[in-house]
């Protein structure tokens, strides 16, 4: 199947060519149809499935399909992190280059007066995060009465985050003629109660579930006594195969040091995490992207929304308390098809972590001999 066989329309068509995106996934296969046919989603996926292209590309084409549009905000998407709002951004100026449909990103932690400032002259999609959306809504600068399309994405993380108080501030200012388009990777009791009441005879798409790991991650484990694995990651790192590594830990400070012990070996490394500014991280994450920065070390909150084009190595240097993190970790590799490798670091106490991640996956990660 191909997206022109989805019967998506030639400016998206041409802009979809152009990235290389012939092939819908099966999150896109599943959802695009009945999206274009104005129903609402209810869907299981977790990140790297191409889910934001599942609901970007069919948003776009029914906006330019609409003659006159009238002015305001038609397309909401709340997301629960600044570097998921602007991932998501960046996917609607790939997709909606030719359509002649305006977006805006806001989120906090920036000053707010460029975000305001493109709110002003009017957009068609707002991509937000729920702080910055309400504090706006509250200053008069963001209406949502004209709403058509709105996306709650990554449900259960604002759930983590402790969002959805916010959200349920949000939902009454929305018109009750709309279509919701609602993604979790879990759903959790709280998550599908909040589903059950916005949506309305909605169209269930599941994709991936959390438990299984995408089968083209070659999965391996490294048995390192804890003050080795710096000197392990040095040796790794030096094979300069890889040309963007992204390393995990579990901890801010952790992060921090692994990037001083890096760049003291000559390996280029930035560490990116919530204690960060703002613009201290997306200057990090552009510097991945663009490939200037070879290696990025992230805590897991912070590396929501990475999303790096062909990735071929993730090196858990801790193991994450909570064996769902590993999936999403790991999934930040072997995207959209492609192959990746994900390395593990574990010392004698993370050995029942390892169990848990193991016993949830049902794959035993292949063991390796530290090399020399």
């Amino acid at each position: 199947m191909t997206f022109e066989e989805l019967n998506i329309i030639e400016p998206l068509l041409k802009a979809l060519s152009e990235k290389g995106y012939i092939v819908p996934t099966p999150i896109q296969q599943q959802a695009v149809p009945p999206v274009l046919t104005n129903r609402d989603i209810l869907g299981l996926a977790q990140t790297g499935t191409g889910k934001t292209a599942a609901f970007a590309i069919p948003i776009l084409q029914q906006l330019y399909g609409q003659k006159n549009r009238q002015k305001g905000i038609k397309a909401l998407i709340l997301t629960p992190t600044r570097e998921l709002a602007i991932q998501i951004s960046e996917c609607f100026t790939d997709y909606g280059k030719y359509t002649g449909i305006s977006h805006c990103v806001i989120y906090g932690g920036v000053s707010q007066k460029p975000q305001t400032d493109a709110l002003c002259k009017g957009v068609d999609i707002l991509v937000a995060t729920p702080g910055r959306l309400l504090d706006l809504m509250n200053q008069g600068f963001i209406r949502l009465d004209a709403v058509r399309h709105f996306v709650l994405d990554e449900a259960d993380r604002m759930l983590d985050m402790g969002f959805i108080h916010d959200i349920k501030r949000i939902l009454p200012k929305l018109p009750k003629q709309r279509q919701t388009l609602f993604f979790s990777a879990t759903m959790p009791l709280a998550i599908a109660t909040l589903s059950r009441s916005i949506l309305t005879n909605p169209v269930r798409v599941e994709v991936s579930p959390t438990s299984s790991v995408v089968d083209t991650i070659r999965q391996n484990v490294y048995f390192v006594e804890k003050q080795e694995k710096n000197n392990l990651l040095i040796r790794l790192l030096n094979d300069k195969e890889q040309e963007s590594v992204l390393v995990f830990s579990r901890t801010k400070h952790g992060a921090d040091k692994i990037a001083r012990i890096l760049c003291k070996a000559g390996i280029g490394s930035e560490a990116i995490h919530g204690n960060k500014s703002q613009n201290a991280r997306q200057r990090a994450l552009t510097n991945f992207k663009a490939h200037k920065t070879r290696v990025l070390i992230a805590t897991d909150i912070a590396a929501r929304g990475i999303d790096v084009n062909q990735l071929e190595l993730v090196i858990n240097f801790d193991l994450p308390d909570v064996p769902e993190t590993y999936v999403h970790r790991i999934g930040r590799t072997g995207r959209a098809g492609n192959s990746g490798t994900a390395l593990t670091f574990c010392a004698q106490d993370e050995r029942p972590l390892l169990k848990d991640i193991q016993k949830l996956t049902g794959h035993n990660l292949l063991t390796l001999p530290i090399p020399a």
